[in-house]
């Protein structure tokens, strides 16, 4: 995936600004791709010269106008053409993976600080995750009057579907991040 492939979905989602698709960026694309603002812009302007996005100028009362991005045409015709390309099962680069693994030609123990601060990581990823799913995605309770309320159409499921993936990614690197803990402490007790 390219990050122009990113920025379409997002602004297919919802029509933006830079700024705006950035700060998107930041709260939730982000977590399963990621992009600098400098980048972001970069590739708007050149997205915009090669016909996949619109632009228009929105004025704003007291601040200077601002340029609002919407899919074009094209770019909606090289989304389609993307999503329909197989891709390959990605392959996981683990740094800590490895560091784990050469601490049995080392001293087990030097891990546990850096796997509890990765497992203090990974705890507040999925309460952001499951406190934004609280927030976008209530159960049928919700109150009715609320904008999340209501039968969810196709973009807003697969935006769910999405993240209860991160929500079960979080768990399933916790409960890991614990196993290996449990390990490294057991080790060093033995040592």
């Amino acid at each position: 995936m390219a990050i122009e492939h990113a920025i379409l979905v997002s602004l297919l989602e919802k029509p933006g600004s830079g700024y705006e698709l950035a700060r998107r960026f930041e709260r939730s694309i982000g977590y399963f791709w990621t992009a600098s603002h400098q980048q972001i812009y970069r590739v708007l302007k050149r997205m915009q010269s090669d016909g996949w996005v619109d632009v228009r100028d929105v004025p704003q009362q007291g601040r200077p106008d601002k340029k609002e991005y919407t899919v074009a045409d094209l770019g909606q015709a090289v989304l389609s053409s993307w999503i329909h390309e197989p891709i390959e099962p990605e392959s996981i680069r683990h740094d800590l993976a490895v560091k784990i693994r050469g601490a049995a030609f080392d001293d087990p123990a030097a891990l546990i600080h850096e796997v509890e601060r990765h497992r203090s990581a990974h705890t507040e990823r999925l309460a952001h995750y499951l406190a934004g799913e609280e927030r976008d995605f209530p159960g049928p309770e919700a109150d009715e009057d609320s904008p999340a309320a209501g039968p969810l159409d196709a973009g807003r499921e697969l935006q769910h579907v999405v993240l209860r993936g991160g929500i079960a990614y979080e768990r399933m690197t916790l409960a890991w991040l614990d196993d290996v803990l449990a390990t490294l402490h057991r080790l060093a007790a033995a040592r």
